[in-house]
C-alpha cells in the first residue's frame, strides 16, 4: 500500500491547490465522495469549481452509525455503475467518517485507485485523513476493517470550519489537545489558552458567508493563529507516523485516550445513543491521564488544568458501576492489545510517552470510578 507518500497542504488557496492536485493525477473519471451533511453544507463550497466539473457525486449516510460495510459496498457500486477504472479518482469530501470509509474503498476497488482527502471538520483534519488508516465499524467495534494507504493529497481549508457547530469543533481540538499532551509543553498550554469557540464565528452549521473562489475567510487574525495551531497539530502526527507508519512502535502514541475512548464510544453506540468521537475521546484522555498520574507519575499540576479545561467543555457521558464490565469487554478487542493483554499508552510527563502499558482490571475500573465520581 501506498504509505508515508502523501502531500498535506494547509490551504491558503483552496480552488488552485484542488486544481494542482487533481491534474497531478490526470484521472480518466472524477468521482466526489460525500455524506448526506456533507452534500448539504461543504459541496456548496466548491462546486462551482472548474476542476470538479463533470464529477460523478456518490452520498453516503451521515454519522458514525453509517461507516458500515453496506455503506462501503454502495461506494463500489457507484464506482464501478460509472465506470470507474484503476486510472480514476475518488475525492472524499467529508469528516473522518467519510476520509476513512472513502479511504477504503478506494483502496480495495480494483485493487486500488487513487484518492484525495478534503477533510471538512477539524477531526479530520488533525486526526483521520491524515496517516494512511482506512476502515469502517464491523461487528459492533470501532475500524475493525481497515487497510494502511494514504491520499495522493490531503488539503486542509479552514473554510470548511465555518459549516461546523461547536460540538464538532470541540471534538476536532481534543485530537489537538492530544497532540499537545504528546509533544511539547508549550504547545500544550497554546492550546488550553485558544479560544476554540471563536472559531465557529457564531455559525451553526450553515456556509454563511464563504466564497468558494477565495482562498481565505474572514477574521484572518483569528483563523492564522488557528492555522499555525492546526499545522503544528499535523506535524506532531506526521512526525510520529513517518517514524512508524504501520503502528508497531511510537505511532502508539497517538492512541493516547483512545483505549478508554473508543470504549466509551463502542458502548454509547451499543445503547442507541452515540456520541462525537472527539468527545468519547476527551473522556479517555481524563481516565488514561488519571491513570498516567497514578503509575507513570505524570505532574498532578500538568493534570488538573487538563481535567478542568475537559470538564469545562465536553461534559461527561452518564455512566453506571455496573457499565464496567461492559465497558472493558470492549477495550479486550482493542487493536493495540498483545496475546490478550489491554495495553495503555500513558504519560510521565508532557511529550514523555510510555507505550505498551499493561493496567490491573482493578486501575481500570478505578479510573472509571473517578471519571463517573469526580468528573
Amino acid at each position: 500500500m501506498n504509505v508515508n507518500t502523501q502531500k498535506v497542504i494547509i490551504s491558503k488557496d483552496l480552488q488552485a491547490e484542488l486544481t494542482a492536485a487533481i491534474e497531478a493525477v490526470g484521472p480518466d473519471r472524477l468521482f466526489v465522495l460525500t455524506d448526506t451533511t456533507t452534500l448539504a453544507l461543504c459541496w456548496p463550497v466548491v462546486d462551482k469549481m472548474a476542476c470538479l466539473a463533470g464529477a460523478q457525486m456518490i452520498t453516503i449516510g451521515a454519522s458514525d452509525e453509517a461507516k458500515t460495510l453496506d455503506s462501503v459496498s454502495h461506494v463500489w457500486s457507484q464506482l464501478q455503475s460509472g465506470g470507474a477504472t484503476r486510472h480514476s479518482l475518488l475525492v472524499n469530501l467529508g469528516g473522518g467518517m467519510v476520509t476513512d470509509l472513502g479511504g477504503f474503498a478506494a483502496s480495495t476497488f480494483k485493487r486500488g485507485i487513487r484518492f484525495i482527502n478534503l477533510p471538512t471538520t477539524l477531526l479530520a483534519m488533525v486526526d483521520a485523513s491524515v496517516g494512511g488508516k482506512t476502515g469502517f465499524n464491523f461487528g459492533g467495534l470501532k475500524n475493525e476493517i481497515g487497510v494502511f494507504n494514504e491520499a495522493e493529497t490531503v488539503i486542509l481549508s479552514t473554510l470548511f470550519l465555518r459549516t461546523l457547530d461547536s460540538h464538532n469543533i470541540l471534538s476536532g481540538y481534543a485530537e489537538m489537545l492530544k497532540h499537545g499532551l504528546i509533544s511539547t509543553p508549550q504547545h500544550w498550554k497554546e492550546l488550553l489558552a485558544f479560544d476554540v469557540f471563536d472559531i465557529c464565528h457564531g455559525k451553526t452549521g450553515a456556509a454563511e458567508g464563504l466564497d468558494s473562489n477565495e482562498g481565505q475567510p474572514t477574521d484572518s487574525k483569528h483563523d492564522e493563529a488557528l492555522a499555525r495551531l492546526l499545522a503544528e497539530s499535523v506535524a506532531v502526527k506526521e512526525r510520529i507516523v513517518s517514524e512508524d507508519p504501520h503502528e508497531h512502535g511510537i505511532r502508539k502514541a497517538l492512541n493516547l485516550g483512545h483505549t478508554i475512548g473508543h470504549a466509551f464510544e463502542s458502548l454509547a453506540l451499543a445503547k442507541g445513543q452515540p456520541v462525537l468521537h472527539g468527545y468519547a475521546v476527551a473522556w479517555g484522555l481524563l481516565c488514561e491521564l488519571y491513570l498516567s498520574t497514578k503509575l507513570a507519575g505524570f505532574p498532578r499540576e500538568r493534570f488538573y488544568p487538563t481535567l478542568q479545561f475537559i470538564k469545562e467543555n465536553y461534559g461527561s457521558m452518564a455512566l453506571d458501576c455496573r457499565e464496567y464490565d461492559n465497558l472493558y469487554e470492549l477495550m479486550t478487542h482493542d487493536k493495540k492489545n498483545v496475546a490478550g493483554r489491554i495495553n495503555f499508552t500513558l504519560l510521565a510527563d508532557i511529550g514523555e510517552i510510555r507505550i505498551n502499558q499493561q493496567v490491573s482490571k482493578d486501575d481500570i475500573f478505578e479510573a472509571l470510578d473517578f471519571y463517573r465520581e469526580g468528573v
